[in-house]
């Protein structure tokens, strides 16, 4: 093998331009041309012996890289540039093929540890996969890999089943148990080996006798109404007597009430009471009440609210400041009740069916004593096929209401036994995207969402074209 031979030029035989005493690299051309070093000068390598010049006959100088070979040639800045933008694997060393078994084990590992695949994984595994292109297209293997990987143990995290606390004859209060969540709740509890307290609006109703044929002698049934202090002192007495030596370990808010579907200058004003005494000042006096037996215990609150606290849902403008002014108080209870070991969550379900609120013949009742308490130049200004529409979309919108109700009820059951449950659940189908465009979108596509989701009122009388045609003709 050929060996570099360092030399130094003499004086008087220097090179032009190179200055005397400089010290060179000889490395022997290759067999066949070029040189050892590889460079992109091929055969006009600097370091090979100079050749005499064809024309003049001295020494000629090693022939200059062509300007794009300077640029982006082989080794130099640009290339390098060029190489950290490349795309994935070049730039970190990593082969493709290397890259592609990485992202591969990524998702073996995902499917052997993660839960059996649902419905509730399809969009989360969707958003995973794009995740990984990305990173994939624009990350340097080792950073986009371990996002991913981050991403998929997130995901592994919220899907996997939480551990449950165990029942050991903790006691539980449930209101709103006539029908829907709090009925199917009460009942659920009771299996489960709980001591349910189910409140109730009427003892005889046919919810209330329902329960007492299907539940065990540990569920009692108690009367109360909301909006009535007595009944809630009642209550709180009764429970404070049956619990004072364990304590209550949980209370589920789930008693609530809207019975109006309309824009908020047609909602009456006592309809807005309505709402708040039920959903915000029962709730508070009943929670407040129970708070010293839920201390005791260490113990858990449950809250039914609704997306449409979060949400200006068209023409529930009455129900959702109710459940707005309750998420928040909920919200406060949870941060303050914090250092009691008492933990607070918030159930925020999709469109169920539950009671009276998926009767049409229920809701066309209240549309007419709708129509009947409006003063006439509101009316007029809305017109009474206005609220006639409002009314046949909500009932339209009723018919995909969903009837099973075991993701609410699971929910707060987790909210009650889970040792770390969550602070906000969101059972239902579309909420996700739903909470996606109310966080992350512009204002008016939201405006728009809800209104094709749920209700899209028609233009008021006043402000079509064919009334300002009729002014005009009058």
């Amino acid at each position: 093998m050929s060996r570099a031979v360092l030399r130094r030029a003499e004086p008087s035989r220097a090179e032009p331009g190179r200055a005397a005493g400089t010290t060179v690299l000889r490395l022997p051309p290759r067999p066949g041309g070029g040189c050892r070093c590889r460079c992109p000068g091929g055969s006009r390598c600097p370091a090979l012996p100079s050749r005499p010049s064809p024309i003049g006959g001295g020494r000629s100088r090693p022939a200059p890289l062509p300007r794009r070979a300077a640029i982006n040639g082989r080794g130099g800045a640009g290339e390098r540039q060029r190489r950290g933008r490349a795309g994935p694997g070049i730039g970190t060393g990593m082969e493709p093929g290397l890259e592609r078994w990485a992202h591969g084990a990524l998702w073996a590992a995902l499917a052997g540890l993660g839960p059996p695949l649902g419905r509730g994984l399809v969009l989360p595994l969707a958003l995973l996969a794009a995740l990984q292109s990305l990173c994939r297209a624009w990350l340097p293997l080792p950073l986009g890999l371990a996002l991913a990987a981050a991403a998929a143990g997130l995901l592994l995290w919220r899907a996997a089943p939480r551990g449950l606390l165990p029942v050991a004859g903790r006691a539980v209060l449930v209101t709103g148990c006539d029908s829907g969540f709090g009925q199917a709740t009460a009942r659920h509890l009771d299996t489960m080996g709980f001591r349910v307290f189910a409140s109730v609006l009427d003892l005889q109703s046919p919810g209330a006798q329902e329960l007492r044929r299907s539940c065990s002698a540990r569920l009692t049934l108690l009367q109360m109404d909301l909006t009535k202090p007595d009944d809630i002192q009642r209550v709180l007495q009764h429970i404070q007597a049956h619990t004072n030596s364990t304590g209550l370990w949980g209370l589920v808010n789930n008693a609530g009430f809207n019975d109006t579907i309309a824009d908020a200058e047609l909602s009456p004003l006592g309809k807005f009471r309505a709402c708040m005494e039920v959903n915000f000042f029962g709730s508070l006096e009943l929670t407040k009440g129970l708070l010293p037996l839920l201390r005791s215990a260490g113990g858990r609150i449950v809250t039914v609210s609704s997306p449409a606290g979060d949400m200006p849902f068209p023409c529930l403008a009455a129900y959702g400041a109710s459940k707005a002014a309750l998420s928040l108080l909920m919200d406060t209870f949870r941060s303050e009740l914090q250092p009691w070991g008492v933990k607070v969550s918030l159930i925020l379900p999709g469109y169920y069916k539950t009671g009276t609120t998926c009767d049409p013949a229920f809701w066309n009742l209240q549309k007419q004593r709708l129509l009947a308490s409006l003063p006439q130049e509101l009316l007029q200004a809305y017109g009474e096929d206005y609220v006639e529409e409002i009314n046949h979309q909500f009932i339209q919108f009723m018919k995909v209401a969903v009837e099973d109700l075991s993701a609410v009820v699971n929910s707060i059951t987790d909210g009650l036994l889970a040792a770390n449950p969550a602070v906000r659940y969101y059972p239902g189908q579309g909420l996700g995207l739903m909470y996606f465009i109310h966080r992350y979108l512009p204002y008016f596509v939201r405006d728009l969402f809800l209104k094709g989701f749920f209700i899209n009122p028609k233009l008021p009388r006043a402000l079509r074209r064919e009334h300002h045609n009729d002014v005009k003709k009058a």
